[in-house]
């Protein structure tokens, strides 16, 4: 199996008034996932001190928990599959690398926050090393708001095409009907 679902950065830090109702949106996309018994793996975000973000933007959150953790919404289906920690934007780092050649996956199914970062800046990844990037549009947001939610939708268009932006109804009706 190819395909496996990306689950970029579901955490409380993450979580504010603008993002929060992505969250049953999410869970309904990984509860159908997880029925048709395919691999997803989730992502965890942290930024340690002296990073980028705090050197360059002087943002200093998600350094701990309660921050990194995972939204509880997730968490029994993250304790099912695969969690990979990441300090910056992309998924693709060593670790997930490492495991996505493992185990053959060329499809990445991507959900999470925010669209216009972390979400933007895996799609394009996946599709710069030849991989198949489909970003589900209604199961991603930006914890800063619409706008920059819009604004990720309009670039990741652009940077691996129209085509690969779907719905989670689309996502969903290819899925095997779970047994």
């Amino acid at each position: 199996m190819t395909d496996v679902l990306l689950v970029i950065d579901m955490q409380n830090g993450f979580i504010s008034p603008k993002s929060e109702p992505v969250i049953d949106r999410v869970v309904r996309l990984v509860r159908r996932w997880d029925a048709a018994r395919r691999p997803i793996v989730f992502t965890r975000f942290r930024n340690v001190p002296g990073s980028q973000y705090e050197r360059l933007i002087g943002w200093t959150r998600l350094q701990g928990s309660p921050e990194t953790d995972i939204v509880p919404e997730l968490v029994p289906y993250a304790a099912r599959h695969h969690v990979i920690d990441k300090t910056y934007y992309s998924t693709f780092t060593e670790e997930f690398t490492a495991l996505a050649s493992a185990r053959g996956w060329t499809r990445f199914t991507i959900a999470g926050i925010a669209t216009e970062s972390c979400v933007m800046k895996t799609a394009a990844d996946a599709w710069e090393l030849g991989h198949t990037p489909v970003v589900v549009h209604d199961a991603c947001y930006s914890h800063a708001g619409e706008e920059a939610h819009q604004a990720g939708l309009l670039v990741l268009r652009r940077f691996v095409g129209r085509r690969q932006i779907r719905s989670i109804d689309e996502v969903c009706a290819a899925l095997p009907t779970p047994a």
